[in-house]
């Protein structure tokens, strides 16, 4: 298979577009939790509703889904200690290299996204986390912690949710990474000393789940961002759960296992190609059943070996693995060199009218060791 990729906004993964979104019906779902059964009565009592795809009695015999996250990755981010309980909200140390607001606005670049609202300083989302559906308020009233409230009613009361919630904003904004060595080698760097200088304290703004990193990864292959997010939020508004409150809907996208057990009629209403269709089912499929896992791809025996691992999965070609190495694996060397995006800001950064060569890439990106990802990270964020 042939990738293509231009960038552009938020999530870098191709050019934008004005196209508008289709509304979408949600068929199969049923009420999980029944405290208000309409928007109007949400927005007088504050109380959160949510809608779920999977009946009890099948969520009773499956796997707890945690946001993505296994719970190995939950138990030892509890071991590590690194964050407060505090009832009606959590409390998440954060690096002093670290900035909340170029965080934000990273985010809200992406207008058209639809698993999470920015408002102002506040981010706004909505998990699965075992049997609860959190919906969290994450903002930064301190300088070196960020709060994550729960809304409503919301708050899990089980404490291995509420350590798989800590844990899964924890990584989404890539708090465990110490960005000074980044930092010390981009200052006499000759592309990346005016990114780090633009965007000082920007993270990596990963994507936890492994199954929700390769659907984006395969939906922006060679489209242009507005109508890659189009096709993810059809897909997320079909066969996805929301959470209500107070008159605005707050979706979470479809586990692997949901999608697994779709067929290709199911997916014809998301107007993606039949080959989209083949790669996404696929790919639930092999996540599902335990085939493919954060776990098996860590433990391949390198960068190289992950990278080989994903590219033998079909509709999943160099590019495509080497974002869910960068965005969801955090594999520091994971390097997207046939990124069109990449070749656009080094044109841009180096003044040149014609699209650097492979060995030219290689030239530039030589000091860049062991951080190819957050240089490609930063040098996307210079245009996008």
């Amino acid at each position: 298979m042939t990738e293509h990729h231009s960038r552009s906004q938020a999530d870098p993964i191709s050019s934008g577009s004005n196209e508008q979104e289709q509304s979408t019906l949600h068929p199969h779902s049923i009420t999980s939790s029944a405290n208000v059964s309409s928007n109007s009565e949400l927005a007088e009592n504050g109380k959160v509703t949510s809608k779920a795809e999977h009946l009890e009695s099948v969520q009773e015999s499956e796997t707890p889904y945690y946001a993505g996250l296994s719970l190995s990755e939950i138990q030892q981010f509890q071991q590590q200690g690194k964050w407060q309980d505090e009832g009606d909200r959590l409390l998440l140390p954060v690096p002093a290299e670290f900035s909340f607001a170029m965080n934000v606005d990273f985010l809200r670049s992406s207008p058209n996204e639809c698993l999470f609202v920015v408002h102002k300083q506040e981010i706004y989302k909505a998990l699965a986390v075992g049997h609860s559906r959190p919906l969290l308020r994450i903002t930064q009233k301190e300088p070196s912690k960020i709060e994550v409230e729960f809304l409503g009613d919301s708050a899990p009361e089980n404490d291995l949710e509420r350590v798989a919630v800590a844990a899964y904003v924890s990584d989404w904004f890539d708090l465990g990474i110490d960005l000074l060595p980044f930092y010390k080698l981009a200052s006499s760097d000759a592309l990346l000393g005016h990114a780090v200088e633009s965007f000082y304290g920007l993270r990596n703004m990963g994507i936890p789940d492994l199954f929700e990193t390769l659907c984006w990864g395969i939906l922006g292959q060679q489209i242009n961002l507005g109508y890659a997010h189009t096709l993810k939020c059809r897909l997320t508004e079909a066969f996805g759960e929301y959470v209500d409150y107070e008159g605005e809907r707050y979706w979470i996208f479809p586990t692997a296992e949901r999608i697994a057990a779709l067929t290709m009629s199911d997916l014809e209403l998301m107007h993606m190609t039949v080959k989209k269709c083949e790669y996404i089912l696929d790919a639930a499929r092999l996540v599902a059943s335990g085939e493919l896992s954060k776990e098996k791809l860590l433990a391949a025996g390198g960068y190289k070996e992950a990278e080989k691992m994903l590219t033998r999965i079909r509709g999943i070609g160099p590019w495509t693995a080497n974002y869910v190495l960068m965005r969801c694996l955090r594999i520091p060397t994971a390097f997207p060199i046939d990124d069109v995006g990449l070749h656009n800001v080094i044109r841009h950064l180096t003044g040149s009218t014609a699209k650097p060569t492979r060995e030219e890439l290689l030239k530039l990106a030589a000091g860049w060791s062991n951080w190819e990802s957050y240089a490609t990270f930063y040098l996307w964020r210079v245009l996008y």
